[in-house]
């Protein structure tokens, strides 16, 4: 088994509805472009991106929302190192299909109220939804690393929920755990990072809720 010496998780840039919620109300969530700060956000993390895979080959995994097939395009890798795959299980929370504001923001509330793991908003997804297929991802990915000239870093597109559901998975963490954690900024990265003992070790921590 090829397994990849590193795996970078990163949450897109800045989206038009991080920017404006309202947005929601009139264009669907996969479709909302990076705002010029996310573009921005993007290529500061492509050029640390470059500086850590140098020469070497990467199997790329993206989201096929609009703004995380952006960022990964202001990340500007050398296309002959790279291997991209479009992966759905890796979208953001489905919270339904067109979004009123008022009542996003009242469900958000029964959310924190509620458990953000185990709370299913009206018209879309639980976090437990999301967990569920993050880990049918987690089961297609370890299989790729059979192949033994599996490239030696993973590089997943993403979105913050996801993040923190794929690490919760990998580590086996708690959803007490889980619950705790924050999402990373827009452009943020998270890395795994295959050690000695033949473990992963996460690079930094998420932030806690404050």
């Amino acid at each position: 088994m090829a397994r990849p010496r590193r795996i970078v998780l990163v949450r897109h840039g800045e989206s038009m509805g991080n920017a404006d919620d309202t947005v929601y109300e009139r264009e669907p969530d996969h479709a909302l472009a990076l705002t010029e700060k996310g573009r921005r956000q993007a290529e500061e993390t492509g050029r640390h991106l470059r500086e850590l895979f140098g020469g070497e080959r990467v199997s790329v995994y993206v989201s096929p929302y609009r703004r995380t097939h952006e960022t990964l395009q202001e990340f500007r890798l050398d296309p002959a190192l790279v291997r991209v795959r479009e992966e759905p299980r890796l979208r953001e929370q489905d919270w339904g299909n067109w979004q009123d504001r008022e009542d996003v923001r009242l469900q958000k509330a029964y959310r924190d109220a509620y458990g953000h793991f185990f709370y299913r908003f009206a018209q879309g997804e639980s976090g437990a939804d999301v967990y569920d297929r993050v880990g049918g991802f987690l089961e297609s990915l370890f299989r790729s690393f059979e192949a033994p000239d599996h490239p030696p870093n993973v590089l997943i597109v993403t979105h913050g929920l996801a993040m923190r559901l794929f690490c919760m998975r990998w580590f086996h963490w708690t959803v007490t755990e889980f619950e705790s954690l924050a999402n990373p900024g827009n452009g943020e990265t998270r890395m795994l990072v295959l050690g000695e003992n033949g473990k992963y070790t996460l690079d930094r921590p998420f932030d806690r809720w404050k």
